[in-house]
C-alpha cells in the first residue's frame, strides 16, 4: 500500500492558528491573575489578623407565653422597623382576662364610693372603708397584671434591623421561652478581632485600620471603638472592637477577612 500523503500546509496553519489564539489568551490570563495577587497574597499571609464582621446589635426574640401564633408577619431577610409586629399569639382567653378583671375595678370602686357616702351618714365605720380601698388596689393590680399577659401576644421587634432567622412556624403552639426569631441591627457593622498583646502599647480607641473582606475582595477604612481590659494568658492576644466608618450595602454579618494596622512606613 502506497504511504499516505502528508499535508504540511494544513499542519502549518493549525499551528500558526493555536499560535494566535495562545498570544492573546495567555497574556489575558496573567493580567487576571496580577490583579487578584495582592489581595490573596493578604489573604494567605499566615500572620494575617483574623477579622469577623457582626452587626451592633442581634438578638433571638423568644415567646413570652404559652399559645398558639397565628400568621408570622416577618420572613427570612426582611427589613422591619422598630416596635414592627412580627407575630401574634392567638389570645382570645387572655383578651378575656382584660375585660374581667376592668369588669371587677369598677365594681369595686363603685363599692368604695358607697362605703364613703355611708361613713358621711355614720351608717360604715372606717374598717370598711378601709376594705373597700384594699379591694380597689387588688383589682387595679388584676387588671395591670392581666394587660401585661396580652401585651405578649404580640411579638415586636426592639429594634429596627433585618430578620435572620425565622425559627417558628405559622400555627405553632409553642411555650414561654421558645426562640421565634434572630434579629440583627441596620447601620454600620462591627468587627472583631485578636491580635498580638505587643501591639497593646500603641492602639487606643480611634486607632486606624484597613480590613479587607474575604466575600468581596475589597478593602474598608475601620476604627478601634473598645478594647478588652484582660490578655488572653494562653495566646497572648487581646479582643478587639472596630467599627466601620461608613454604611456598606455589600456586607453583612457572618463574613470575614484579615486587618492590617498602618505602620508609620506606609
Amino acid at each position: 500500500m502506497p504511504p499516505r500523503p502528508s499535508h504540511p500546509s494544513r499542519s502549518s496553519t493549525e499551528r500558526a492558528l493555536l499560535a494566535l489564539v495562545l498570544a492573546a489568551v495567555i497574556p489575558a490570563a496573567w493580567a487576571a491573575t496580577d490583579a487578584r495577587k495582592p489581595a490573596n497574597a493578604a489573604m494567605d499571609d499566615p500572620g494575617a489578623i483574623r477579622v469577623l464582621l457582626a452587626s451592633r446589635l442581634e438578638t433571638t426574640l423568644s415567646s413570652q407565653m404559652n399559645g398558639t401564633l397565628g400568621d408570622l408577619q416577618a420572613e427570612l431577610g426582611q427589613k422591619v422597623a422598630k416596635n414592627a409586629l412580627l407575630a401574634q399569639f392567638i389570645c382570645t382567653e387572655t383578651q378575656a382576662r382584660v375585660k374581667v378583671a376592668g369588669a371587677e375595678l369598677n365594681m369595686a370602686r363603685q363599692n368604695l364610693e358607697a362605703k364613703r357616702n355611708l361613713q358621711k351618714l355614720n351608717a360604715a365605720g372606717d374598717l370598711e372603708v378601709l376594705m373597700a380601698t384594699t379591694e380597689v388596689d387588688k383589682t387595679e393590680g388584676a387588671l395591670t397584671l392581666a394587660r401585661t399577659q396580652s401585651g405578649y401576644c404580640q411579638v415586636r421587634a426592639p429594634f429596627s434591623g433585618r430578620i435572620a432567622k425565622v425559627l417558628a412556624k405559622p400555627h405553632q403552639t409553642v411555650s414561654a421561652g421558645t426562640p421565634l426569631f434572630d434579629l440583627v441591627s441596620d447601620g454600620a457593622l462591627k468587627v472583631r478581632l485578636n491580635v498580638p498583646s505587643t501591639l497593646l502599647a500603641r492602639l487606643k480607641p480611634g486607632a486606624p485600620l484597613v480590613v479587607t473582606i474575604h466575600e468581596t475582595g475589597k478593602s474598608y477604612p475601620a476604627q478601634v471603638s473598645a478594647i478588652n481590659s484582660r490578655v488572653d494568658a494562653v495566646a497572648q492576644t487581646v479582643e478587639l472592637e472596630a467599627r466601620l466608618n461608613s454604611e456598606h450595602p455589600e456586607l453583612i454579618p457572618g463574613m470575614s477577612g484579615i486587618a492590617r494596622f498602618p505602620t508609620d512606613r506606609d
